[in-house]
């Protein structure tokens, strides 16, 4: 450990060991949350020897951002979560302007974390085409916990020449005894791209082709994710510049994912966005030891502030958090995402839900579940939230204290009928799934007491409202 290293992580320890994970009104049950400063992506989430990891862009030193490092939790059920500590260190000469996005793989004996180093050179730079250095690192772990040397296994002076500075967030997987890469890039002119590389031995790379659209479609691909379900393989990304319309692409940068053809190409046309939501960005999935693709976004996004913001950065010294663990299934020629089944454990008492109309009061962290009939209805959050649906269109509406800036979401119901929808509410977001998960709305809300009435009304709603029990964070 060099003595950088040893600097940054004791003034680490300092500031984390006076922040408490339960302490605050705003403070999250069932959402990881950084212990103090800024969260960003999700990054490194792999199952490895009988644990779940989740690593995650911090900046503990700044709750706007700032000097960027890995945090790390882990579970064993994706219920209770420990919360590991600083993984990952901007501390060597590839890295020391933050330690940027990235992906685990796990083999049976080592555990490799694949990440971006960020180098901002000192001068009159626009670090777009010129004054950053982002190569791709590579460090390994034995137990999950203990990183060794970080090593440069893809030099920013050897990516393709029709690239910006831009190039970041590599995300690896095995296929046929080959490993192969996907960052994301943003080529000279402004367009989107993902850069694909293979390797024999994850120490040497090299690169293969790039996956674009025929036109722009948007300036950036952050965050890549490549993977097969089903027999079918999508390529997920997060396209920054994308031109706002009324429902969709209705946030200022967006996450979706493009299911590949036969040839290895993609169409725009084909683009889905991931989450509908005010707050949800970065998403990455892996597969556990039971075979499921899960899925964790990113419950914030990049810029928002002129638009809406998070009370929490200045009330209590931390901001952001990530979504609910989602199990990603191919339904209907698309992808559905539904919160993995071991969070009905959390599931305390519950109340149920039917007739034409219901009212039922909460305080605290609730789960919703119900079946609805009709082609229109709603559903409110006391007078904080409020969800309508009519003719396969749905609605989401913050109040002006609760949303914080956050005003309209709308989207299109894919099959055209809303059968089902479940909200998972936190203390201070709320993840709603519209017919178990066709289309999905994260966002952080901000009511000013847990008190509140939750109201549906329908032509008939039969289901049930359950109170949550927190997760266990240590």
């Amino acid at each position: 450990m060099s003595t950088l290293t040893k600097v940054l992580e004791r003034n680490i320890k300092v500031i984390e060991k006076n922040a408490d994970l339960t302490e605050g009104r705003f403070r999250l049950g069932h959402h990881l949350m950084p212990p103090v400063g800024w969260l960003n992506d999700p990054n490194g989430l792999c199952w490895y020897k009988g644990r779940y990891h989740v690593f995650f862009q911090y900046a503990p030193f700044d709750v706007e951002g700032g000097l960027k490092f890995w945090g790390h939790y882990t579970s064993e059920d994706l219920v209770d979560w420990k919360y590991e500590g600083t993984a990952l260190y901007p501390d060597s000469p590839y890295d020391c302007h933050g330690v940027y996005s990235g992906s685990a793989l796990a083999e049976s004996e080592k555990l490799h974390l694949f990440f971006t180093g960020n180098v901002k050179i000192d001068g009159d730079y626009d670090y777009i085409n010129e004054g950053r250095e982002t190569s791709t690192l590579h460090v390994e772990s034995e137990d999950g916990i203990h990183f060794g040397d970080k090593e440069e296994i893809i030099s920013f002076e050897k990516y393709p020449e029709e690239f910006t500075c831009h190039i970041r967030d590599p995300k690896v997987w095995k296929e046929n005894d080959r490993y192969f890469m996907v960052l994301g890039g943003r080529l000279k002119g402004d367009k989107g791209a993902v850069l694909v590389y293979e390797s024999e031995n994850l120490k040497e790379w090299k690169f293969k082709h790039i996956i674009t659209t025929p036109e722009a479609f948007g300036y950036m691909w952050e965050c890549p994710d490549y993977f097969e379900l089903d027999g079918k393989k999508f390529l997920s990304v997060s396209p920054q510049g994308l031109k706002r319309e009324e429902f969709r692409f209705q946030n200022i940068y967006q996450s979706g994912y493009f299911q590949v053809k036969e040839d290895g190409s993609v169409d725009e046309r084909d683009f889905r966005e991931w989450d509908m939501g005010f707050d949800f960005y970065a998403p990455q999935t892996f597969t556990d030891n039971s075979g499921r693709r899960l899925l964790i976004g990113w419950m914030g996004m990049p810029d928002a502030d002129e638009e809406y913001v998070n009370p929490t950065a200045e009330s209590e010294g931390w901001q952001h958090c990530l979504t609910v663990p989602r199990e990603v299934t191919y339904k209907n020629g698309m992808l559905y995402q539904y919160p993995v089944e071991e969070l009905n454990e959390l599931r305390k008492t519950g109340v149920s839900v039917s007739g034409s109309s219901a009212e039922i009061p909460v305080n605290g962290p609730f789960d919703l579940d119900v079946q609805v009939k009709g082609e229109q209805g709603k559903v409110s959050l006391g007078e904080n939230l409020f969800l309508e649906y009519q003719d396969g269109d749905m609605i989401l509406t913050l109040s002006e204290k609760a949303g914080a800036g956050r005003k309209v979401r709308k989207a299109h119901v894919p099959s055209g009928v809303i059968e089902s929808i479940r909200v998972l509410a936190d203390t201070t977001a709320v993840e709603i799934y519209v017919n178990g998960g066709e289309v999905v709305f994260a966002t952080r809300y901000y009511p000013e007491t847990q008190e509140q009435a939750v109201k549906v009304e329908a032509v008939e709603c039969d289901g049930k409202i359950y109170v949550l029990k927190n997760y266990v964070m240590e």
